[in-house]
């Protein structure tokens, strides 16, 4: 059976992203068990990741960093063994260099570039940004399989900026172009919530449940 490591540390939708997870699997192909964790062994053992995420870059990356042996733990199970990985709104912001959120913080580094505010164009686009909006997905990748244009549900003020292009794997209109997802070998990360996206989000969850990188 397939595990699914959904990881606990102090910070995330964990309920509503585990019962996303569980509904998912129940309609994709063979037998997984979703691990809400914080376990190290548990982790580093695990088929696939789940880094959720919710508030301030600076106090998940405190409170990510402070549980012992977490980062090791996935960079053995992503890095090392080459387990697909799945970073939710702040969960993918994590995987920046550095985030600029009352002040500057260190990232894990694994997608090279910044997490800045959104400065919108226009007196319409609000930030935070939050509510419904379209993917305009640039290319080709399993996980966005059947949601190309799909709604997803977004709430944030703050937004992954790569370096690097080619990293980008959709975006989003809010006046000017934002990063919605990353994609980069095993590693993916959507800064809308898949958990809230209903049946596009779940369709999503399910792509990345068979998602072989």
């Amino acid at each position: 059976m397939q595990s699914i490591a959904l990881i606990d540390y102090g910070s995330g939708n964990l309920r509503s992203a585990e019962k996303a997870l569980i509904k998912a699997s129940a309609g994709a192909g063979g037998a997984r068990q979703v691990l809400v964790t914080d376990d190290p062994e548990v982790i580093a053992r695990a088929d696939r990741i789940v880094l959720p995420g919710v508030g301030a870059f600076a106090a998940c990356m405190a409170a990510f960093r402070a549980r012992p042996g977490l980062v090791e733990a996935i960079e053995e199970a992503v890095r090392q063994r080459g387990a697909p990985f799945l970073g939710i709104c702040v969960g993918m912001q994590l995987l920046a260099t550095r985030g600029l959120e009352f002040g500057e913080t260190t990232g894990l580094d694994w997608i090279s570039g910044d997490v800045r505010r959104l400065e919108p164009e226009g007196a319409g686009f609000k930030v935070p940004h939050m509510g419904w909006n379209d993917l305009l997905v640039g290319r080709s990748h399993p996980l966005f399989a059947g949601v190309e244009a799909a709604p997803m549900y977004f709430t944030h003020s703050f937004a992954l900026f790569p370096s690097r292009n080619e990293d980008v794997a959709a975006l989003v209109d809010h006046g000017g172009a934002v990063v919605a997802a990353v994609a980069r070998d095993n590693i993916a990360g959507v800064q809308f919530h898949p958990e809230k996206s209903q049946s596009a989000g779940l369709r999503l969850l399910a792509n990345f449940l068979d998602w072989r990188p």
